[in-house]
């Protein structure tokens, strides 16, 4: 995405070229230099945490027929490109909430090639601010360096104060052991235990007439009891 938040121009050219187009050429009569260099930026999001994130939000930002178009561009041109297929799917994956597209994505990434697999595991970190705030987040491993970010504040017996979501970060610049957050510092702990406060604190929210944070949905799968959600385990 560039500063005034609008989607990569190459997103924004091949979604509009489609609409005038008839299927089932998704990219029949796109500049074929458009689409080499929709390529080449897909190639980056294996190794290019601007570019994931990019991906990421310009995809967020998408409408449902506009986020179609784009899964369909991906299965037309991922022979084309030269990185495993988590590297593209993953970032959409990271924003999507959807149960329906998110098995689509699942399917299309089909099984984790060992080459692309997470370097780290999954971690929980948590603290208390004055007051009783719990302050969480769970560092969850995407593909090879890059994790995706839940952070959140909350009253156990009432929900949710804020909710944070960094769809794609590196894991060097991931929140650690000790990282400070609202003032915070925030310590290791066991992942089951957040995760079962984080699910409690959602029904809490319910119960209090309270609506979710759409950032905890692209969550949901980890929640047991919480959010319904018909996905599969990750690959």
């Amino acid at each position: 995405m560039g500063e005034s938040g609008e989607p990569h121009p190459l997103v924004t050219t091949l979604i509009g070229e489609e609409r005038r187009q008839t299927p089932p050429g998704i990219n029949a009569g796109v500049d074929l230099r458009v689409v080499d260099a929709w390529c080449a930026w897909l190639d980056a999001l294996a190794t290019d945490a601007e570019a994931a994130l990019s991906a990421s939000m310009a995809y967020k930002d998408l409408d449902p027929p506009a986020r179609e178009t784009w899964l369909r561009a991906l299965e037309q041109d991922a022979e084309r490109v030269g990185v495993p297929r988590v590297a593209m799917y993953a970032p959409l994956l990271a924003v999507e909430t959807d149960p329906g597209r998110r098995q689509r994505i699942f399917v299309a990434m089909g099984k984790l090639d060992s080459s692309a697999a997470p370097r780290s595991p999954a971690i929980g970190l948590r603290g208390i601010a004055p007051g009783g705030l719990v302050i969480a987040a769970v560092v969850s491993p995407l593909y090879l360096d890059f994790v995706q970010v839940l952070a959140c504040g909350f009253f156990p017996h009432s929900g949710f104060e804020w909710v944070r979501h960094d769809p794609i970060v590196e894991r060097e610049c991931a929140l650690r052991d000790r990282s400070v957050v609202e003032g915070v510092v925030l310590e290791v702990r066991p992942l089951s235990g957040i995760i079962d406060e984080l699910a409690s604190s959602i029904l809490a929210h319910r119960r209090a007439g309270k609506q979710l944070p759409d950032a905890l949905r692209a969550f949901a799968h980890i929640f047991s009891p919480g959010l319904p959600d018909s996905s599969p385990a990750s690959p």
